[in-house]
């Protein structure tokens, strides 16, 4: 429901290493919650998880010490509302290009002064009721914006701005495909680029993040990143298939 110490952890510069969970089954989610992440990716833009599907994860993952943030299929205000009302730690907020964008998806999170969110919290309430849900939602519910185009980097002094962003999120993929590299994230130029994102955060309290394969964590945390994205539940799935196959045909 809240991971309790999960902000502060985030805040206090920890690194933080998750994975994504890309598919509805709970079993997946809770076997992967004893692995020993931090925290888990609940994909729902490019993974087939629908609402009821993540509130599945949700619950499957409760009982361990796992925090919980789900990319919203958009920066839209029904989706935001929809996902946060299950009550995950926190949300990912893909294709937010500019101040403005960041400024919208701050709004969507939050609850009216700060915000737009509508009131009426549905899981959450169950295990803190009512009143101390909404009034410690704004400031335990972690906010992260996706840097994954040229014009969000273009942008980036102004993303980060923002107040109540809590972290970003950088998408290589994406980004190389927004820079004329498509297919090609390790291309000099996206790594420039990405250089040129990390140092951006130096003097804000805003986390650095990116999503990475686990052999190249290791240098993105050297860099300085601190919220670390690896692979997926079924990567991880076909990799351990794929190994113990070629052992056994090489026997």
């Amino acid at each position: 429901m809240f991971s309790k110490t999960f902000k502060v952890r985030l805040k206090s510069g920890e690194p933080l290493l998750g994975t994504v969970i890309s598919t509805p089954e709970p079993d997946i989610a809770e076997f992967m919650s004893t692995l020993g992440f931090d925290w888990f990716w609940i994909d729902m833009e490019h993974c087939p998880l629908e609402i009821k599907s993540v509130q599945t994860i949700l619950q499957a993952i409760r009982g361990s010490d796992v925090a919980s943030l789900v990319r919203v299929p958009w920066n839209d205000p029904v989706y935001i509302k929809r996902v946060l009302d299950l009550g995950p730690d926190g949300v990912i907020i893909p294709w937010v290009n500019s101040r403005t964008d960041a400024e919208n998806a701050i709004r969507y999170c939050m609850y009216p002064p700060k915000g737009i969110r509508g009131c009426g919290p549905r899981r959450p309430v169950w295990f803190r009721g009512f009143t101390e849900y909404v009034t410690r939602a704004d400031e335990e519910v972690v906010i992260v914006t996706q840097i994954e185009t040229r014009e969000a980097l273009e942008n980036i002094g102004g993303i980060l701005s923002v107040k109540g962003l809590d972290a970003t999120m950088i998408g290589p993929a994406d980004l190389s495909a927004s820079l004329g590299f498509l297919g090609n994230p390790k291309s000099p130029v996206v790594t420039e680029a990405i250089k040129r994102i990390l140092e951006a955060h130096k003097g804000t309290d805003v986390v650095p993040g990116i999503f990475s394969s686990a052999d190249d964590a290791g240098k993105y945390l050297e860099m300085g990143f601190k919220l670390i994205c690896i692979g997926s539940d079924l990567d991880f799935l076909a990799r351990g298939a794929k190994e113990a196959l070629n052992k056994i045909k090489k026997a």
